[in-house]
């Protein structure tokens, strides 16, 4: 009996150590598929289950403010609120879909404390953001908890990024390792995958990002990871062209607009990592299209220079940045229908000084001499000499007749570059350019609010194979579960010169890729991207004709997208729609494998498919490859073979 009262005196002691005002709130999807547990106590926590498996336990969230103020902690709600949404969206560059279904229910508590948090519950994740009406002037957040306490100790893909400021180009590996094992020291760039023991499959990243850093994800030991976020930059010291020295760091994460939308906490949720490549979820939930006409935008696929170091042969002239070489990719591009060529590091007098063209290069002969043909000219250009003239370079590029700009070497997260890229796209915007952001962090949606923002880097892409082996086919078919969903990926595909994994071997100059000819064409139809390099050298190309007008036929937007088979690491297979054609791209990783692909995805009527896959001998010669015709309708089935790091691609018309 002692024992029992002493119990019920706990229990009431801490019934009224509780505010008196905790509650839960509840909100499910559409489908009713998952359900958002939000509970107000001490602290603001939520959690989520999805078909009844608990996959987030309560997880704190909350902002601290320099002046003391906190949103998260000890608050009371004020009023409820709860809608539904389901509308379809249009994108003004479709790259995963043109009309995407938009449909969710929202709840939002509003505090006394004059913030408010909204959670957004879509069939397919789950987002939650701050809203703060602090009223005019500024305020100065010191920090920002956003707790992710998963359940069980999920299987991680892990993107080990390792510098304490957080300066990086996040061009990532992964780990496929546990949570429990994931490092403290350390953090990860998103978007992070995350599988539960059931299979289902979820993915962190975040949307909406403007006036704000990016968020980073620690390791705590156990089953929780924690956030972390650059700090202002106080002062800084130039260490190169292209790199500073941070000096002095400033208490604080960001400085920002006291009333003000912060960014969307997203993790979306899919029964298999299939499921997860059609997920739109950063697109969705960023700030809509504010291009009044945004028709000129003209997504297309590049003759890029770099990769292949202007090494060009069998031509009459010495290759190198001069204007023959361009000249020659221009006449390459226009040969095959490539809309653009990139001028990369080098074009200009200086990487410093990029509004006077090296002396050997005739820029306004070129660029005259490429619009004769139909080809625009896009132009590489550092961050920092475009940051500090922003308006008077562009305005110079677009007296040129240039299309676009390829922005570099940002390598940065924190809430000044946030606002560079913001600047960037609207000055480039007002002068009707392209722009391709490298050297980046992860898109966070702002190709949507810019759409003529058409790609980023922020990954791990074929230019490595010039001086690591890192890029084996393996992490070729991790990427479109884990980068790629947050948005478009410059990944650089196109490599002629192939290789097994035995026969890989490092050159600058004359780069070769791991994995088969056709792994490679598979990656137009897999990788997401508006603006697509074909990286290799055009002499190479013009050597292969049959495969460079294959690769070239590949559209970069897409109307449609249906995941057709895929598992992390392994294996990917994709059917994309553009306009009446189909087209579909396969890879594997280092094993061979069979793939079976129903069509049902097609019309009714015939069918005719071109398919370019692997050689019978491709798994010694990896360049090996070939062409097939075949006539299909929807009842029919595929069966594909994938060599040892092979791939496999379709184009499907009527």
């Amino acid at each position: 009996m002692r024992s029992l009262l002493k119990v019920y005196m706990l229990f009431i002691a801490i019934a009224f150590a509780l505010p008196v005002w905790a509650a839960d709130y509840r909100i499910s999807s559409p489908d009713q598929l998952i359900t958002v547990t939000v509970s107000n106590t001490t602290t603001l926590t939520w959690s989520v289950t999805y078909k009844n498996e608990l996959l987030l336990s309560p997880s704190s969230i909350s902002l601290t403010f320099a002046d003391g103020k906190k949103c998260g902690i000890n608050a009371r709600v004020r009023k409820e609120e709860r809608h539904s949404v389901s509308r379809t969206l249009e994108a003004e560059v479709p790259v995963k879909a043109r009309l995407i279904s938009d449909n969710y229910n929202e709840l939002k508590l509003q505090f006394d404390a004059k913030y408010a948090v909204v959670f957004r519950v879509y069939n397919n994740g789950v987002a939650y953001r701050f809203e703060t009406a602090f009223g005019g002037g500024l305020v100065q957040i010191t920090g920002e908890q956003s707790d992710f306490n998963f359940a069980a100790n999920n299987r991680v893909l892990w993107s080990d990024e390792k510098d304490k400021e957080y300066q990086s180009h996040f061009e990532s590996l992964y780990t496929d390792t546990l949570l429990a094992d994931c490092p403290v020291s350390a953090h990860a760039a998103l978007p992070l995958y995350v599988q539960s023991a059931g299979g289902t499959t979820m993915l962190i990243s975040e949307s909406d990002l403007y006036d704000y850093p990016n968020l980073f994800l620690y390791g705590s030991g156990s089953n929780k990871l924690t956030a972390g976020f650059p700090q202002v930059i106080a002062e800084q010291v130039r260490a190169s062209d292209r790199r500073y020295r941070i000096t002095r760091l400033a208490p604080y994460i960001a400085e920002t607009k006291a009333t003000r939308s912060y960014p969307w906490r997203y993790l979306a949720i899919a029964p298999d990592d299939k499921a997860l490549l059609e997920n739109n979820l950063t697109w969705q939930l960023a700030s809509p299209n504010v291009i009044k006409d945004p028709s000129w935008i003209k997504p297309g696929k590049v003759a890029w220079d770099w990769w292949n170091a202007n090494n060009i042969y069998d031509v009459p002239f010495s290759s190198g940045i001069n204007t023959a070489t361009y000249k020659y990719y221009v006449d390459f591009a226009s040969a095959y229908g490539l809309e653009y060529i990139i001028l990369d590091e080098g074009w200009s007098r200086t990487t410093t000084d990029v509004l006077h063209p090296n002396p050997e290069l005739d820029l306004k002969e070129l660029v005259q001499y490429a619009y004769a043909k139909k080809v625009g000219v896009i132009l590489w250009t550092l961050w920092n000499p475009l940051d500090s003239a922003l308006n008077s370079t562009l305005d110079s590029f677009a007296a040129w007749g240039v299309k676009g700009i390829k922005v570099d070497f940002m390598a940065r997260a924190d809430q000044y570059m946030v606002n560079y890229y913001e600047r960037v796209a609207a000055a480039a915007a007002e002068r009707k350019l392209l722009v391709d952001l490298h050297g980046a962090y992860k898109p966070v949606g702002l190709n949507r609010k810019y759409p003529n923002v058409l790609s980023y880097e922020g990954v791990r892409g074929l230019e490595n194979h010039k001086w690591s082996a890192d890029i084996s086919p393996a992490h070729n078919v991790t990427l479109p579960f884990t980068r790629m969903v947050a948005g478009p990926m410059d990944y650089t595909p196109g490599a002629m010169l192939n290789t097994t994994k035995k026969n890989f071997h490092i050159s600058f100059t004359e780069p070769v890729s791991q994995g088969t000819r056709a792994h490679q064409a598979a990656m137009y139809v897999l990788y997401e991207s508006p603006l697509q390099m074909l990286a290799d050298n055009p002499s190479n190309y013009l050597r292969d004709s049959n495969c460079t007008r294959f690769i070239a036929r590949m559209p970069v937007v897409w109307d449609t997208t249906i995941a057709l088979e895929g598992k992390a690491g392994e294996y990917v297979a994709v059917a994309r729609r553009h306009g009446k054609d189909w087209y579909i791209g396969a890879m594997t990783n280092w094993s061979g494998r069979t793939l079976t692909l129903p069509l049902l995805f097609l019309g009714n009527g015939r069918y005719n498919m071109q398919a370019l896959e692997d050689g019978v001998n491709a798994e010694k010669h990896a360049a090996d490859y070939r062409i097939i015709n075949k006539s299909v309708s929807r009842e029919d089935t595929i069966t594909i073979q994938l060599s040892s790091g092979g791939g496999w691609a379709a184009i499907i018309t009527q």
